[in-house]
């Protein structure tokens, strides 16, 4: 099944069984915009233990909240069960709940007017006992209730109405955004895998400039990301960055990230530019500009410690640091000996740093020159000259007499190098390349 074929069959079930079982939240907003829910839950009054008694082919994920994913080969669909919610010691989780008979107590424990929605497939009647329906028409985000209460119980609520604000480009009502600017500081409530998650999603659903500047207006932005806030009024050279200073700059790259582009291109975007702030300096005698010297060697090691504080895999720490520490190397594609262009455009993930650097020019002084170079190198160099198979190995080197030890990988590079500027070819040449470049280091006389 499909996930929504999957819905409709466990609310079918459900009231067949005498139960009441209504989509809600995110995907009957989304339903109700015409767009298509990533995903579907459902509510109803049967306990997690009936769902289960109901559904065999499911697991109780947070049976203590009254939760349970039904699953089958193609889908999965979450079910909770009606409730209210009982304290949130931790800012994050509900001390307790106490199950509710009735859609209308549930829905007053979730975030947004707009996820508090309710629809019964069948009939296709849309349940609203929160203003739903009219803060979708008005564009608006608004909390349930006290904002003040919902923040409290949820922290990250918080980040996810400065998500909800930019991807729908809704507005957030005076109440809600005054609650948060309020609450900033208590974001760190949060885990930091959550926050890195919230960010991720701004900054991959196609409106990461709206979120960051909501994220700065709602004080969110120093406590989440510090290092972004001290962008704001660096300011930049103008014969190579028009727009403005740091904190501009990085805002019109964010404006051009599309939906569903990668999360590591979203926050080497983000963090290409993080080094500028600690090494900026000021103009200096008639003749001087302003400079950051180091900016990426800085930069660099600050995307990797942004990368540890938040809990990134290191796969996707390295890429995210590699983007910001290779993001000025286009500069120089066109004095590249070839086979160091060609090692350049090997770095893995290429198309990001590619595409990285498309942004930053258009997001500055607007000169596509190196990256139409690069585009064009790729398209008219066959793959296996960019790549060349190896045509000797370190059993090679031994035959031929050396020792081993760390001159086999200056020979290897050597050999390498030479492939890729076209002078090697085949191991023949390989070889005799070796024994002309290398014949004083053979430990034993056997050329």
């Amino acid at each position: 099944m499909k996930p929504r074929e999957l819905a409709e069959h466990m609310c079918r079930t459900l009231r067949q069984a005498g139960h009441q079982a209504y989509f809600v939240g995110g995907c009957v907003r989304d339903l109700l915009l015409a767009r298509e829910p990533a995903d579907y839950d459902v509510a109803t009054d049967a306990s997690p233990v009936r769902v289960q008694e109901l559904f065999p082919q499911s697991l109780a994920v947070g049976a203590q909240f009254g939760v349970v994913i039904v699953f089958d080969e193609n889908a999965e669909v979450e079910v909770a069960t009606f409730r209210s919610d009982v304290g949130y010691s931790d800012g994050r989780h509900p001390d307790g709940v106490i199950y509710a008979k009735s859609p209308e107590e549930d829905v007053q424990r979730r975030d947004f007017t707009i996820n508090g929605l309710l629809l019964d497939p069948d009939k296709g009647q849309v349940l609203d006992f929160v203003g739903g329906r009219a803060d979708l028409a008005a564009k608006t985000i608004r909390a349930i209730g006290e904002p003040a209460r919902r923040f409290e119980e949820d922290k990250l609520r918080m980040m996810r109405a400065v998500r909800f604000a930019a991807r729908f480009d809704y507005t957030i009502e005076p109440k809600t955004f005054a609650a948060i600017g309020e609450r900033a500081a208590r974001i760190h409530q949060v885990s930091t895998e959550r926050l890195r998650d919230e960010c991720t999603k701004v900054l991959t659903e196609g409106a990461a400039r709206r979120g960051f500047e909501l994220l700065d207006k709602t004080l969110l932005l120093e406590h989440v990301l510090p290092e972004i806030a001290r962008m704001k009024g660096v300011e930049q050279p103008p014969q190579f960055h028009p727009e403005g200073d740091v904190w501009i700059h990085t805002r019109l790259m964010l404006e051009q990230l599309p939906a569903g582009c990668s999360a590591t291109l979203g926050w080497g975007v983000l963090l290409h530019d993080v080094g500028k702030p600690p090494t900026f300096k000021p103009p200096c005698g008639p003749q001087g500009r302003i400079r950051f010297d180091g900016h990426v060697q800085v930069g660099t090691r600050m995307a990797e410690q942004i990368c540890e504080r938040l809990h990134f895999s290191n796969e996707d720490k390295a890429q995210i640091a590699a983007l910001v520490e290779h993001h000025l190397r286009f500069k120089d594609v066109f004095q590249m000996r070839v086979s160091t262009l060609k090692r350049f455009v090997r770095l893995p993930s290429f198309e990001e740093h590619l595409e990285l650097h498309r942004l930053d020019c258009l997001a500055s002084h607007r000169n596509l020159d190196a990256y139409l170079f690069v585009r064009r190198f790729l398209e008219e160099t066959p793959p296996e000259q960019v790549r060349p198979p190896r045509v000797l190995t370190g059993d090679d080197l031994m035959e031929l007499g050396f020792p081993p030890g760390p001159l086999y990988k200056e020979i290897l590079v050597a050999v390498e190098n030479s492939q890729l500027e076209g002078g090697i070819r085949d191991r023949a040449q390989a070889l005799e390349f070796v024994k002309k470049a290398f014949s004083s280091r053979i430990s034993r006389a056997r050329i």
